[in-house]
Formats: structure tokens, sequence, C-alpha cells
């Protein structure tokens, strides 16, 4: 036995049975123990004990630069294949990322410059290899409408340029810091019915955001909720042109047909478009061999129609196009950053949000393709890799980036072997950036609105949800919160109303933790729920109850509360069943511990009240296997041993009754 090791035994015929505490440690040593597991669950410092220095250096630097633990093994056949997945995933990322540019209300060039640079830098940072980063639609909107809600993109255009650079540093910021201080469980309180219901209310809030492209409408609303859409749209129907409704919203077309005369050429070529675009995006889910058919088919879209629009001059006909893209690599901005000023808070707000929510996307998606390829992503390098490309990206005219799940896909299904597919993507964006933008100059935006909707389109998961109302109807109402939220109110409102309501969810299990009667299975020694296990029952003289969470101040109160209920329940119970007032005949209270994990000062003086309460009332408290810091903190506050003895605490419930049941024969043998 270790020193300073106590032990409480009971005796159970000729067995001696031990409830052990753990070994004696310092105040210091619990806390330094505690620390390491919440900051470095992982303990990366255990690699290098041993090592030579020069050993050391090499291992930390590949610990900080992933690239260096691949990169001199990287040969040939590998370069091939993430040629060919970088090419692919460029395709994609030159129109997503001129579309989601505008969805977040920036220069449709902020869009390119962000698929250059932050895959540079996570190539080199990550640590997953079919992760491919830039824009993408959820967090482009957020960044959007809560700029705008402050400042006008079209009146103040340099101003709003300056908060969007400024919020992506402190995006990055928040999301390294969270990486170095081990800080990850935070994005963990978007729980995944929040996820499912927020993206599905974004998919749609995009979708209609695009009615201003799609429409011809000038003068459209800095809102973004349903309503004041759908009334921007109604009021400005002069400024319609021919167009197709998206999402399947059939009945407005009806309507808009009815009532105003429209454009034949943009609904011409937006319903080709979109229909196309659909058609691939469903040929590329259904057959991922065809993957190239979906990736492709934005990029194709763009160059139809941009060689349509010019050569029928359809920008004088009622079709509006990018114009004039600037040409060369991303100018720096670190000079446009403000961190002071009336603007300050709105950047920081910003920045936390669409942080917190890039984040969580970028992790999720890295983390499921990992799981596809079983290998290991190190979530702590993400966050950090992710903070860091967007810190650098403020710096040289990028916005807020995160691993894209529809370019992540494609990626992966291209044959993507390492990080280096960002890099040939990055490339190739370089290539677009210094010799390619005047090509873009009659691309329509009608086109660019068919993108983002194809785009978003598989954000709408109604099997997920499906899935969360059989699980868990209080989950299936968080979705629903977050859904209408993001509807009805705002994006960043409903969100938080979602994630409000999935804390309160956390705190209602802790300060209600669940507690069980337990019964005994006939003709075995095991104890279960009564209420799950119907051949379960009762032993006379004995309330044996679970309590299967840790205790501590924001519960105490409550568990007392509810272990005088059961007993009264108890005893109203036997009294119906006996039809008199005599006496109780229950003996025992016994609390079965097991799954109560940790325990606080409030926690040890629930136990030493509820003796005194008990004693009363002639009935006797019982413990059943603590674990080690409950039954330490047990041991050290219980000075008169009244919680700690032989007879009131014990390994098993079975062992426990049979003892106080040969206890309580013995008594009555020796009266008699």
């Amino acid at each position: 036995m270790e020193p300073n090791m106590s032990t409480t035994c009971v005796e159970i015929g000729m067995e001696v049975h031990k409830v052990v505490s753990p070994p004696h440690k310092s105040s210091f040593q619990k806390l330094k123990a505690r620390l390491k597991e919440t900051f470095f669950p992982d303990d990366p410092l255990r690699q290098f004990k041993g090592q030579p220095l020069k050993q050391k250096l090499v291992l930390g630097a590949q610990y900080v630069f992933p690239i260096l633990q691949w990169g001199p093994n990287y040969t040939l056949k590998l370069l091939k294949s993430d040629i060919v997945s970088g090419l692919t995933i460029a395709s994609l990322a030159i129109p997503q990322g001129i579309s989601y540019a505008k969805l977040a209300n920036l220069p449709p060039i902020v869009g390119l410059y962000s698929s250059f640079v932050p895959p540079l830098v996570y190539a080199v940072l990550g640590s997953s290899r079919d992760l491919a980063v830039g824009p993408v639609s959820i967090a482009s909107l957020i960044m959007g409408s809560m700029l705008r809600q402050e400042v006008s993109p079209s009146k103040d255009p340099l101003l709003f340029l300056q908060l969007a650079f400024s919020s992506t540093f402190f995006a990055g910021l928040f999301q390294a810091s969270l990486g170095i201080l081990r800080l990850g469980f935070i994005i963990d309180f978007l729980s995944k019915a929040t996820l499912i219901g927020f993206m599905a209310g974004a998919a749609i809030i995009v979708s209609l955001q695009q009615l201003k492209a799609l429409l011809g409408i000038t003068n459209f609303t800095k809102q973004m909720g349903l309503v004041p859409v759908l009334s921007s749209v109604f009021h400005h129907t002069n400024e319609w042109s021919w167009q197709t409704i998206l999402m399947g919203f059939c009945f407005l077309v009806m309507l808009l047909v009815a009532r105003h005369v429209w454009s034949w050429q943009t609904i011409l070529m937006g319903f080709c478009f979109l229909v196309m675009l659909l058609v691939a995006r469903h040929v590329g889910m259904r057959k991922p061999k065809l993957f190239w058919v979906s990736a492709g088919a934005p990029l194709a879209s763009v160059i139809l129609s941009t060689l349509l629009v010019f050569a029928f001059k359809a920008q004088h006909h009622g079709i509006s196009v990018i114009g004039k893209l600037q040409e060369g690599l991303n100018p720096p901005s670190w000079n446009m950053l403000r961190f002071h000023g009336s603007h300050l808070g709105l950047v920081m707000k910003t920045g936390l949000i669409t942080g917190i929510i890039s984040l969580t996307e970028g992790i999720a998606v890295g983390r499921t393709f990992a799981a596809l390829k079983n290998y290991q992503v190190d979530g702590n390098k993400e966050m950090i890799a992710i903070g860091m490309m967007n810190m650098v990206g403020s710096s040289t005219s990028c916005y807020v980036t995160t691993g894209a799940f529809s370019r992540s896909a494609v990626n992966h299904n291209a044959g993507a072997k390492t990080a280096v597919s960002n890099i040939i993507m990055a490339v190739t964006v370089m290539v677009t950036l210094l010799f390619l933008m005047p090509l873009f100059q009659y691309t329509p935006n009608v086109v660019l609105g068919a993108i983002i909707v194809t785009a978003v389109i598989g954000l709408i998961d109604v099997p997920a949800a499906y899935y969360i109302w059989k699980i868990d109807k209080f989950d299936f109402l968080v979705m629903l919160c977050a859904f209408f939220g993001v509807i009805f109110i705002s994006v960043q409102e409903g969100l938080a109303i979602a994630v409000g309501l999935s804390i309160f969810k956390v705190l209602m299990q802790i300060t209600r933790p669940k507690t069980v009667t337990l019964g005994n299975i006939p003709g075995t020694n095991i104890y279960r729920n009564l209420h799950q296990y119907k051949e379960a029952s009762g032993v006379p003289g004995f309330l044996i109850l679970s309590i299967e969470a840790p205790i501590n101040f924001a519960n105490t109160t409550y568990l007392n509360e509810r272990i005088l209920r059961w007993i009264e329940d108890y005893e109203a119970e036997e009294e119906e069943e006996e039809g008199n007032k005599q006496q109780s005949g229950l003996r025992f209270l016994i609390l079965d511990l097991s799954a109560v994990s940790a325990i606080d000062t409030s926690g040890v003086s629930l136990f030493k009240d509820l003796r005194k309460i008990l004693e009363n009332k002639g009935l006797e408290l019982v413990l059943v296997n603590p674990l080690g810091e409950v039954m330490e903190k047990l041991q050290r506050a219980d000075e008169a041993h009244d919680l700690s003895r032989p007879d009131c605490l014990f390994l098993t419930v079975g062992e426990a009754v049979a003892s106080l049941l040969s206890t309580v024969k013995g008594q009555s043998s020796s009266h008699v």
C-alpha cells in the first residue's frame, strides 16, 4: 500500500473489502495537475524528455510548423496528386471568393486576395491534409451584416473596408489565443443543434440577400431579417428585372409574374445558370468520382456568362456586371487597422463572433475528413493556424477565412495528399490576380448570386433536424430558436439566443442533478433504476438512491430537498399500502456515489447536515463507493468519523444491503 493512503475496511462474511482514498497530494500538486489537464491535455513536452538539445530544437520546430514533419518525406507522386486537387479547388475558389466578398459588402477583389495569402499560411501551420481554406458564406454574411449596422459600405467604403480588416485581426487574435491557451472547449458551447439551426437560417438569409442581384434591385435594405428583406423586395418593384426566384419559392414567382413586367435577359441567364449549377452540384454529391463536375461548374458558369455578356453587350440591357477589378497581388493593409475610435467595440464584437463561427466550421471540417482518412488533427494547432492566417491576412488586404466544407470536400475527392494543394491553389489565384483580372470585367452579378445560393443550399440539413427531434426535444427547441432567431431577428442575436438556451440546459443539468431510486434484480446482487428495469424491486426498510452528477454549491439545496421528498414519498407509499399510521419501516438511506465525480465544501456540508436530519428521524445514512476526490474530502471534514465508519461506508450497494440486513437480524436475535 502506498504511503499516506487511508483505508476503510468493510467486513462481509470472511472477506474484507477496502474503500480506499487516493494518496495524499499537496494543494500545489493538485493545482498543477488540474492546470496541466486543462491547458495541456496532450502533454506536448513529453516528447522532449531525454532528447539532446539539437533534437529538442528540431522537435520544437516541427511542433510549431507541422510542414517540417511531412515536408522532408514529400515525393513527386504526392506532388502530382496535390497539383490536380489544387487546380480543382482553385476553379471553385476563384468564383466563390468573388461572390463571398460581395456577400460581405466588400470589393470583389478582396475575395481573391483572401484566397491567396491565407492558404499559404495554413499550409505551413495547419495539421489537416484535406482542409482547403478561404472565404466562407456564413462568416461573410455575419461580418457584412454586423458592420453594415453602423457603417454604410456604399457611402463610406473606405471606413467599411478598414473595419473589415480590423475585425479580421481581432478574429485571428481570438482564435490563436484559444489555441495557445488550450481553451478550445469554449467553442464547444456551439452545440450541433445550435449549428444546424443557425446554418439553416443563415442559408435562407444568404439566399434572400441574393434577391438584390437576381432581381436587379439597387436600393436594397441593410437589414438581414426575413421581414425587412421581403419588404424591400416588394417596395422596390420598379427596379426588378426578369429572373427566377431561388430556393423553391415558386409561390413568389406566380405573384410577381401577375403584377410586373420583367427583363427577359436577366431571367433567361439566371435560370440557365442556376439550373446548371444545381445539376452539377447534384451530380457531384451523388457520384463522388464526378467531383470535377460540381467543382468546375461555378467557374464554367462565370466564363460562359462573361462571354455572353461581352458578345451581346448585355450590360447595356439591364444586366449588371462586376466592372473593372484591380490587377496585382495583395497590397499591404496594416496601416488600415483601427485599434481606437468609436468603432472599436464594433470590430471587436464582429471579430469575436466571426472568429468563433469560422473556427467552429474549420475544425469540424478538418476533423471530418481526418476521420475518413484515419489520421489525427490537433485542434489546438488548428486554432493557432487559423488564427495566424487571419492575423496575417488582415495585414494583406484579406478578410475572415477558414476551412470551407465545399472546397475541402472537392479537395478530398480530388485526391489531395498534403497541404501543398493549398499552395497550388494560392499560386493559381496569384496568376489570376496578376494576369487575368480584366477577364472578369463583364461577369454578371446574377451568376455570382446563383453561385452563392448553390453553395449554401447544402447547409439546410433536414435529415439532421429530424434526427435531433427523435433524440432530444430540448435540442430541437434550441435548433428552432437558432433558426427563427436568425431569420426574424438577426444573425448574431439568433445565434446568441440559441447559445443562451444551450447554456441554460447545461446549468439546469448542474443545478438539478438526476437522482434515481435503485432496486434489486431478483436472484442477483445487482441494483438498478426501478423505473428503467421493471423486474427490479425495492428492499423493505431501505431507500436506495443514486446521485448521477458532481455535487457542488449550485445543487446542494436541491439535493437536500429532493432526498427528503424521496423519504416522504417512501413513507407515504408505505402508509397507503398498510392502511394505518404506524411507525415507518424505513431504517436506512443508502446513497450510491459511484457517479459523483467531484464535490466541494457545500457538498461535504450536505452530507453532514443530512446525517443530522436523518438521525432525528431515526434513520441512518450510508454511503456507497465514493470516488477518490469525494472520499478524500469527506475524510478531511469528518472529524468525528460519523461518515467514514465501517458500518456507514461500503464498496457496492449489494454489500451495504447484505451487511446492514445481517446487522438488523443480529440485533433482533439478541433482543429475543
